[in-house]
């Protein structure tokens, strides 16, 4: 499967932005799937992720609350809707798809090429 993230963009602390990551290829509904990012100079972490069925979502504790991943597999979607915003939150977003316990250790085969966020304060 092909994953192509976008959605991106410079925001002020506070706002909000919506993450889509849109799959192509192999079925993309049988995949569970999810969000990470890197900030400049520090590791790739995870951010949320969701099964296959759209159920069990999951979130770093750091977003919670604040973000919501969603999909849509009638459009081969993923999405995460992101609000209140921080400049912590300044980071590539890669989006990832593969089986759960792959996608929750970061090892999923499938990645997006990755969505750049700016959170200005």
């Amino acid at each position: 499967v092909q994953l192509q993230a976008s959605g991106g963009g410079l925001v002020q602390a506070g706002g909000s932005l919506r993450l889509s990551c849109a799959a192509s290829g192999r079925t993309f509904i049988i995949y569970d799937m999810g969000w990470f990012r890197q900030a400049p100079g520090k590791e790739r972490e995870f951010v949320a992720a969701i099964r296959w069925s759209g159920g069990s979502p999951v979130y770093a504790d750091s977003v919670k609350g604040r973000f919501t991943i969603s999909r849509d597999n009638t459009k081969n979607t993923g999405y995460l809707q992101m609000k209140s915003l921080k400049p912590d939150d300044t980071a590539v977003y890669y989006c990832a798809a593969d089986t759960w316990a792959r996608v929750l250790n970061g090892k999923a085969d499938y990645w997006g090429q990755g969505t750049l966020v700016t959170v200005s304060s």
